[in-house]
C-alpha cells in the first residue's frame, strides 16, 4: 500500500494497469469488495431510504455491506445503481438480502418491493 497523499507519485509513472483502492476498511488487510446493486422497484409509491445487503456464500459465512451515507430514491419500474462494499470477498453466492430502511424513527415503516436485482462484483467482474 501506499499513503493516500503520495499515491499518484508511485502510481502514474508505471506503464503497466494498475489497481487502486481508495475505499478502505479499519480492518486487516484493509482492503473493501465493491458490488454494483442495480435493483428496479416495483412498490408503486415512491421510496427514500438506504439498502443494506447481506450475503452468504454455501459454507455458511455470511458478511454485510456498510450503510450508504446517502439515500436512494425508488420509484415504479425505474433502475437504481448503488455501490456497496464489503470487508470480506465471499467466492460462490448462495443467498442475498436486503434491508431497507428509511432511518427514521417516527413515522410509519414502510416496504420497499422489489421487482429485480442484480450484484455485480467491481473487484472480479467475471462474477
Amino acid at each position: 500500500g501506499y499513503y493516500a497523499d503520495r499515491w499518484k507519485k508511485f502510481l502514474i509513472p508505471m506503464s503497466s494497469p494498475t489497481k487502486a483502492y481508495f475505499d478502505t476498511s479499519d480492518q486487516d488487510p484493509f482492503c473493501m469488495y465493491n458490488y454494483l446493486l442495480d435493483i428496479t422497484s416495483w412498490s408503486k409509491s415512491i421510496r427514500r431510504g438506504f439498502i443494506k445487503v447481506k450475503i452468504t456464500d454455501y459454507a455458511g459465512n455470511t458478511v454485510e455491506s456498510e450503510m450508504n451515507s446517502e439515500a436512494s430514491t425508488f420509484q415504479q419500474y425505474k433502475r437504481v445503481k448503488i455501490l456497496t462494499g464489503f470487508y470480506q470477498d465471499l467466492d460462490k453466492i448462495s443467498r442475498i438480502s436486503l434491508t431497507f430502511s428509511t432511518k427514521t424513527l417516527i413515522g410509519p415503516k414502510y416496504k420497499l418491493r422489489i421487482l429485480q436485482m442484480r450484484l455485480k462484483s467491481l473487484t472480479n467482474p467475471e462474477r
